[in-house]
């Protein structure tokens, strides 16, 4: 055993997982459960493809099966619950058809209650559950974990961030709230040595350097229809813009940026410190930080400074925590002054909206709403379904229920398992009522706005880029009033649109105007007309007024 134990160790510390796979299948007829749960692990090094990932899932379950007390059962259960969320990410809409993923993030429910009973609580194990919870969009199970890792203190600054992050989409927390954990995520963010960092020089030369760092400009991701707006509309006698990409891929819309700026650097693969060397020696005067607490933060980056003027703008709105974010983009309709104090950051004030999009690229037709073909009001929703907490379920279920023959169209931004809900929806009697929709290509989901009377918008955390959407298609888009920058992105929207009759002040005016409107088919359609005819000439699309007000605003400061 002991010769077959170094040539395992030897084969793995040399990376040779096709040779370590084959030894082990081969060499143990009778596997135990830690050689499964090494066999598990070497397939997912070796390649992280479907087929791959269902051998490990089986593999690390028959492994926890037979030694469900030991430390070698937990380890194999962790890497279970993981195998079985990246399994769903990578399986497509057709994938799910044929072996519904979904039922693997059922499993791992049952087996984490059990583990739970035999192990107590275990930070690895909170943490690999909460990976589910969040393919489910099981929100109060998401921030119930984060809050035990909290209270046994075994949050780290990703797992901290993703915590406030996730509060957003449940009105649980004040701006207070967020304000006082934000300070405190700073604490786990590490200060460097500044004997350790290029120094950050005084500014030379007439043109003002901009650098926007971001991990999503690929994939068509929402924020580059925001971004795309102020680099095809500025002045390249008066600035010059750097582009900082923190993904590890790039495609062909990566590449469509990189066109639009004087420099662009990938810094994905460079650890902290040396990624600030590699900004500061750029010699940037004023940097954007459009990522936040959302998607993959580089809070350590920005709490170390990397340009003289630091901006958080777009990728999450709301206060970032960090002291050295100088300044939050927003407009008159998202923070009021008497609410600044709850924000870290200076607020800049754009006069109208605080983002603006560069339209889409699909031809816009004047349609009728498909209720006068259908006889019967179709609303929609395409949001994140982590956005549809059981607030949203109860006030869309109530809708649903007042407008006899209606329907709601959901479709989840992200990939996300869609039967926690659905049972949602059962448990309120509507689920008949309901029609789900997988994720699209890009034409094919602008193209289901034409099957939407009414869009109804989440809350408290608004939709930003299929509040757009909808509107350049002619789609109204019903909100809700909120409490903070990240709930008002609605009354911004509707506000700049001249739309404020489709700002609800509470639930009760929510569902009121729902029905309202779609029982006045009159009126439904002349608003309709309207906003077709009116939404390119707003604030929402002018993209030459947004830029001018944009790099006004950089010029003062």
């Amino acid at each position: 055993m002991n010769e077959k134990s170094s040539k395992i160790s030897a084969l793995f510390s040399e990376k040779k997982y096709d040779e370590l796979i084959f030894f082990l299948e081969t060499e143990f007829k009778n596997k135990s459960s830690q050689i499964l749960n090494l066999l598990g692990v070497s397939r997912l090094f070796n390649s992280r493809n479907k087929k791959s990932l269902m051998l490990a899932l089986s593999e690390f379950k028959q492994a926890y099966v037979q030694e469900k007390k030991t430390q070698f059962g937990l380890e194999a259960l962790i890497n279970f619950i993981n195998t079985a969320v990246d399994l769903h990410i990578i399986q497509s809409p057709v994938d799910d058809m044929l072996n519904d993923s979904s039922t693997h993030l059922n499993q791992t429910n049952e087996l984490y209650d059990e583990a739970e009973y035999f192990f107590g609580y275990n930070e690895r194990l909170v943490s690999a559950i909460i990976r589910v919870y969040q393919q489910q969009a099981n929100l109060d199970k998401i921030l119930s974990g984060y809050k035990r890792l909290f209270k046994h203190g075994d949050l780290n600054l990703n797992t901290f961030s993703s915590w406030i992050f996730f509060n957003n989409y449940k009105k649980d927390w004040s701006q207070k709230d967020y304000f006082k954990h934000t300070k405190l995520l700073q604490t786990y963010v590490e200060n460097f040595s500044e004997n350790k960092l290029a120094k950050i020089k005084e500014k030379k030369g007439d043109k003002i350097k901009i650098g926007f760092l971001s991990s999503d400009i690929l994939k068509k991701h929402s924020i580059t229809y925001f971004l795309k707006t102020v680099l095809l509309n500025y002045d390249k006698d008066k600035f010059e813009i750097y582009l900082y990409l923190d993904n590890k891929i790039e495609d062909n819309d990566t590449n469509e940026f990189k066109a639009l700026v004087k420099k662009t650097c990938n810094i994905s693969s460079l650890n902290n410190i040396d990624a600030i060397n590699s900004i500061r020696q750029d010699e940037i005067d004023i940097i954007f930080d459009i990522a936040g607490l959302s998607s993959v933060q580089r809070a350590s980056l920005f709490k170390n400074r990397l340009a003289p003027k630091q901006i958080s703008w777009l990728g999450y709105c709301n206060t970032t925590g960090i002291d050295n974010m100088d300044y939050l983009i927003s407009d008159p309709n998202l923070i009021y002054p008497e609410e600044e104090c709850n924000y870290v950051e200076k607020i800049i004030y754009l006069p109208n909206i605080w983002n603006c999009h560069s339209e889409l690229n699909v031809e816009r037709v004047d349609l009728e709403p498909p209720c006068l073909k259908n006889k019967y009001i179709t609303f929609g929703s395409f949001n994140n379904f982590n956005k549809i907490n059981d607030s949203v379920i109860d006030v869309w279920s109530q809708i649903l229920k007042n407008v006899i023959g209606s329907k709601l169209i959901l479709k989840s931004s992200s990939k996300i398992d869609k039967n926690y809900i659905k049972k949602k929806f059962i448990e309120n009697g509507v689920s008949d009522s309901v029609v789900f929709l997988e994720k699209r290509k890009l034409i094919k989901h602008f193209s289901l706005y034409k099957q939407i009377d009414i869009a109804l918008d989440t809350f408290p955390y608004n939709g930003v880029t299929t509040s757009f959407e909808a509107i350049s298609m002619g789609v109204p888009v019903l909100t809700m009033k909120g409490y903070n920058f990240n709930s008002r992105c609605g009354e911004s929207i509707n506000k700049n649109l001249g739309m404020k009759d489709l700002i609800a002040k509470d639930e009760s005016e929510y569902i009121f105007k729902a029905k309202k409107l779609a029982e006045d088919q009159d009126e439904l359609l002349k608003i309709r007309k309207k906003i077709f005819a009116i939404a390119p000439h707003t604030p929402l699309f002018d993209k030459t007024k947004f830029s001018n007000d944009f790099f006004n605003c950089l010029e003062n400061i």
